[in-house]
């Protein structure tokens, strides 16, 4: 093989690995409204209101089975802090109360499964 082929397929190989490492190919939008962001190939989207929290999960675009997880969220909100426990419902973890969640708040979400650690999620919300 002559150097200019060999160099030739070494480029092509190492670009091809790049773009598989570059995000898997998708991009994270939204399906709900929410923040989105990716945690051990699962994206995880955090929709926030006044009165509602949700989390929702997709693994590869499909909807990730919540029977028997919860998650603790940390909202932090300029100075002040609030902890919230989300439960399974329909297809996403959700909790009901009242929250305070202007923009620029920051959730640190610990998703858990049968009371293992699944993953650590941060948000910004807008």
């Amino acid at each position: 093989m002559k150097l200019s082929q060999l160099i030739l397929a070494l480029s092509v190989s190492i670009s091809g690995a790049a773009f598989a490492a570059d995000n898997h190919g998708h991009d994270l939008k939204p399906m709900h409204g929410g923040a989105v962001a990716e945690a051990k190939e699962v994206e995880y989207e955090f929709v926030a209101s006044a009165d509602k929290l949700q989390l929702y999960m997709r693994d590869h675009g499909k909807p990730v089975a919540v029977a028997g997880m919860t998650a603790k969220v940390t909202l932090l909100a300029g100075s002040e802090k609030q902890d919230v426990q989300l439960q399974a419902g329909d297809g996403k973890l959700e909790a009901t109360g009242s929250f305070k969640v202007p923009a620029g708040t920051k959730a640190v979400v610990a998703v858990s499964k049968a009371g293992k650690s699944v993953a650590s999620v941060r948000f910004t919300l807008k």
